[in-house]
């Protein structure tokens, strides 16, 4: 049960990591480690968590020139995390330096793939204050199609871009896509959302879901809720 539904265990502390993974004694949850925690627990977090049977999809976001990103998905191969990302904005040369530095020796490595645009940007910011002119949906695009092209495994998008994404794309390229909400709860600082069936529908593979889940009264119960929508 749910191995397509990501929980994003977006705390500060080890302690508070742990005490939320071991309210759930009869799942395995995928989890999302992001920056916030990462920094506040380094590597050893992911060690940790991973010792614990769960997979794991390392949320750092890297953005750098390509050289910096190699160096640095290669330290992060080590881990044996399942998932990790960058920025599609660094071009396509530093997403092949980034799967460059990312599979190990014998030729394995974690699944790569690329964020977009945020789920906090809307279109009319991204235009505005990042000065890209075209539309949010065909920025998004042209990012996904960049990514295939370095050999990514996929994408980080919005649920409302999945199916775009599947067409420029092709079916078997992965997307993993934040901004999912239940019908009866707050969309919070996101601004492109939907709920779990509907995020199926479009086409996503795997579903990243934060706060319907983490700040609920009874996770486990939510994290089901999310997988029975999700799967249908």
């Amino acid at each position: 049960m749910g191995k397509d539904v990501i929980i994003a265990c977006d705390f500060d502390s080890k302690e508070k990591t742990l005490a939320f993974l071991d309210r759930f004694t009869e799942e395995k949850p995928f989890v999302k480690i992001g920056m916030e925690l990462y920094y506040a627990e380094g590597p050893s977090i992911v060690k940790e968590i991973k010792a614990r049977g769960h997979k794991i999809f390392l949320d750092l976001k890297l953005h750098d020139i390509p050289n910096t990103v190699k160096k640095s998905m290669a330290v992060l191969s080590r881990l044996d995390v399942d998932m990790t990302n960058l920025h599609a904005a660094g071009t396509i040369d530093m997403m092949k330096a980034a799967l460059e530095g990312l599979t190990r020796e014998d030729g394995t490595r974690p699944l790569l793939i690329a964020v977009t645009q945020l789920t906090s940007t809307s279109e009319e910011r991204m235009q505005n204050e990042l000065l890209i002119n075209a539309s949010i949906n065909d920025t998004i695009v042209k990012y996904a199609d960049n990514a295939k092209k370095a050999g990514l495994d996929g994408v980080v998008c919005s649920p409302l871009e999945a199916g775009m994404v599947k067409s420029a794309c092709g079916k078997e390229f992965m997307t993993v896509t934040p901004g999912v909400r239940f019908a009866d709860g707050e969309i919070g600082d996101q601004v492109r959302v939907t709920t779990p069936a509907k995020a199926k529908e479009i086409g996503s593979d795997y579903i990243v879901v934060g706060r319907p889940i983490t700040a609920s009264e009874d996770p486990v119960a939510a994290y089901r809720r999310c997988c029975n929508e999700f799967i249908g």
